[in-house]
């Protein structure tokens, strides 16, 4: 009705996000990233009471997959919807990047349709290209070598769990790959004393766990890189494991089984963890390699309470920046 009075939403979104790109949390201070995660918390709150929170009315996010997915497709197509506004799934055999146009021009026309952009691809350096000629905001859906809005939504179900970040261990367990690489930078950038545990060989970047250090330093965290699992799970509030073959590796399935032996999150290494600690993966999850069914459907399990917190983390990323 012309003239109705429009309800105020009682969500709090800092200003100093709007038009920023996500690329990956090391690019926002401590205060933003809390603020992200206050902004979900809202968020969620509206949804599960059943108010709608029309955010983003009218408004269109275009999501360029060249990278299979679940969650990430479902809970951002979701997310939009819920915030009144449109997802528009791009594959990357449906439109020209697929077929040798630059990264730069799909920016560039993207920008005058959209506005924003969502990515999940392989090469993290055609996300920070797509970002530098893009107009409007592009967020990081994942590359090989980060995955911010996976690790935005695990910390918000840290701080469901445990009602805070500041001062706890977080145990990486597998490879040094895009989830350890992001879980540095979110757990030092909030406070946390993050162990990273992988086989020789499968470390992380050595760049990302200097830069990582500096945030640790800054944050009162710290950053820990250790070889034995026994060893890095003892006293850890948070256990966390991922996939020991990640998408386009495939081919190294049977020698990743092999050289990840003994770097499975189990009940041995739940005993020497805290007796209130939780279980995260950000899924798909390959029982019996690097997590067990036993421990994965336990008590101690927050793993689809992870997974449903995607939606809400991201709708909070997307109503900030957008």
């Amino acid at each position: 009705m012309k003239g109705a009075h429009k309800e105020t939403l009682p969500v709090t979104i800092d200003e100093n996000l709007r038009g920023r790109d996500f690329l990956s949390l090391h690019d926002f201070s401590r205060q933003e990233i809390e603020g992200l995660l206050k902004l979900a918390q809202e968020l969620k709150g509206l949804q599960k009471a059943g108010k709608p929170h029309p955010l983003l009315e009218g408004k269109t996010l275009g999501m360029i997959f060249t990278k299979s997915s679940t969650r990430t497709r479902v809970s951002f197509e979701v997310g939009m919807y819920q915030l009144g506004g449109h997802a528009l799934f791009l594959s990357g055999q449906d439109i020209q990047i697929g077929r040798g146009e630059p990264i730069s021009d799909t920016a560039r026309v993207l920008s005058r349709y959209v506005d924003g952009i969502m990515i999940r691809t392989f090469a993290h350096q055609d996300v920070v290209e797509l970002a530098k000629y893009a107009d409007i905001p592009v967020i990081n859906g994942l590359t090989d070598l980060l995955h911010p809005c996976q690790v935005l939504a695990d910390l918000l179900t840290i701080v469901e769990y445990k009602g805070r970040t500041e001062g706890l261990k977080i145990t990486y367990i597998g490879d040094g790959n895009n989830m350890a690489h992001e879980i540095m930078f979110g757990g030092a950038i909030t406070g946390m004393d993050v162990v990273i545990c992988t086989p020789e060989g499968y470390e992380p970047s050595e760049e990302i766990y200097r830069l990582a250090s500096e945030d640790a330093k800054q944050n009162g965290g710290s950053i820990t890189l250790i070889k034995d699992p026994l060893e890095a799970s003892r006293n850890a509030d948070i256990l966390y494991t991922d996939v020991w073959a990640s998408m386009g590796q495939e081919e190294e399935a049977q020698k990743r089984i092999k050289a990840f032996q003994g770097y499975q999150i189990n009940e041995e290494l739940l005993k020497v963890a805290q007796k209130d600690a939780i279980v995260l993966h950000c899924l798909p999850a390959h029982r019996g390699e690097e997590i067990t069914h036993e421990v994965i459907e336990g008590p101690q399990s927050a793993v689809f309470d992870q997974a449903e917190n995607r939606l809400h983390a991201q709708k909070a990323i997307m109503a900030a920046t957008m």
